[in-house]
């Protein structure tokens, strides 16, 4: 029997949530791609050592810790006991002064490592704070039969966010200096958020019971507690081989503008790809099934670019087109990973409080991310990038063997508002 009009989600057109969200995901993943790749990669080529660069990661903390808030923003967005939503009031402020502190940091020019923390942490703060009301929007905004194409949409816009925080920042950096190359990525934010400022965000129905977002809620429900464990469990191998990647390349020889359009067009091209098989993927399989497959591939591609690591410190005949080559491949199948996942976590969500839950699950990956490029530093300075990619692709084989068994525990996630 179809749902009553009156008692459907006020929702959006589809294409205009898609415009909105693409140009602020696009945004969020510009700053982490400076964070991750661009500033790295720079400071490699500089020569600073392995495991002071392996530091960066730290600014990307905000990211890992943004749940510790994320109640209080959610409580602003959906103030309780009203139908209001409050989305645009926390998104515009945010990406405004997200482009002001990079204008800054282009007027400052490229400081020393500790100020440089400083500045990319308050990036990152005030990125990832935008970042708990804009995922909320997408959940609340995307209807289950879109979440796919929808999530393609997310992972698509950080592929080309991410070629132009780590691809473009690295190549005018090189070229043009660092001020003009931190000033264009400012300038971009603004740009991005040309969409979301067009939207008028829809009221909650009316009769939406009274409801505190809180972290005691979201934890008291075990379709969060399994999806964060199936988020550290999937995203384990490949966060801890995603920040070496470019640094191996320079050190294997490619040219640093080269590096830097491997991690930007290159990157991107492949992650697009994977991202359209992402969506495939889920609208054959359905998303628990996907993730299976989705980190099946990912293990085989890890496995392939350590044994491409390993063979190209002893035979001179592999060089550094098959590291390349491998490399992409990664990337496709860490997007088709991407697309999977987060559309599997949407569906844990709880609808009354989806900017917390789903921040939860972000928060996780955060966290793996940022143990993952610390740790990887390490290994890779001490140890070396063969113990470095093999502990990735050994992670990723684990997983294989976890997931199913979380997967046959999680219950089915709440229909509507939270009891």
């Amino acid at each position: 029997m179809p749902t009553p009009a009156s008692a459907r989600p006020a929702r959006l057109p589809t294409a205009q949530v898609i415009a909105a969200i693409g140009g602020i995901c696009m945004a969020q993943s510009l700053v982490s791609g400076i964070a991750f790749q661009g500033v790295p990669t720079l400071l490699r080529d500089r020569g600073t050592p392995l495991d002071q660069i392996g530091l960066a990661h730290l600014a990307f903390l905000p990211w890992a810790l943004k749940f510790l808030w994320s109640p209080l923003v959610e409580r602003y967005r959906l103030p309780s006991g009203r139908a209001q939503r409050r989305t645009r009031r926390i998104v515009l402020p945010g990406q405004w002064l997200l482009a002001a502190l990079l204008f800054l940091l282009a007027g400052l020019g490229q400081p020393a490592l500790p100020a440089l923390l400083g500045i990319l942490g308050l990036i990152s703060l005030t990125a990832a704070t935008v970042d708990i009301a804009g995922d909320a929007f997408a959940v609340e905004q995307l209807a289950e039969n879109r979440r796919g194409w929808g999530n393609a949409t997310q992972v698509g816009s950080s592929y080309l966010g991410m070629f132009l925080g780590a691809g473009l920042f690295v190549i005018l950096a090189g070229s043009q200096g660092w001020s003009v190359a931190a000033a264009t990525m400012g300038g971009l934010v603004l740009l991005l958020t040309l969409p979301f400022a067009r939207v008028r965000e829809p009221a909650r129905q009316a009769g939406t019971p009274a409801h505190r977002p809180s972290l005691a809620h979201a934890l008291g429900r075990p379709n969060v507690r399994l999806g964060l464990a199936i988020t550290v469990v999937f995203q384990a191998g490949a966060r801890l081989a995603y920040g070496m990647t470019p640094l191996l390349l320079l050190d294997r020889g490619v040219p640093l503008a080269t590096v830097g359009w491997i991690s930007g067009a290159g990157t991107v091209g492949a992650g697009l790809a994977g991202t359209l098989l992402g969506a495939l993927l889920l609208k054959r399989c359905g998303a628990a099934r996907a993730i299976g497959v989705a980190l099946a591939l990912q293990t085989l591609a890890l496995a392939a670019f350590l044994a491409a690591v390993v063979a190209s410190s002893r035979l001179p005949q592999v060089g550094p087109s098959w590291l390349v080559a491998l490399a992409l491949l990664k990337a496709a199948t860490v997007a088709i990973g991407f697309v999977a996942l987060y559309a599997f976590l949407m569906g844990q969500a709880s609808p009354a409080q989806a900017g917390v839950d789903f921040t939860l699950f972000q928060c996780a990956d955060a966290m793996v991310a940022t143990i993952g490029g610390v740790a990887a530093g390490w290994l890779a300075q001490h140890l070396g990038y063969d113990a470095c990619f093999g502990a990735a692709a050994a992670l990723g084989a684990a997983g294989l063997a976890l997931i199913p068994a979380l997967l046959r525990r999680l219950p089915p996630p709440l229909p509507g508002e939270p009891t």
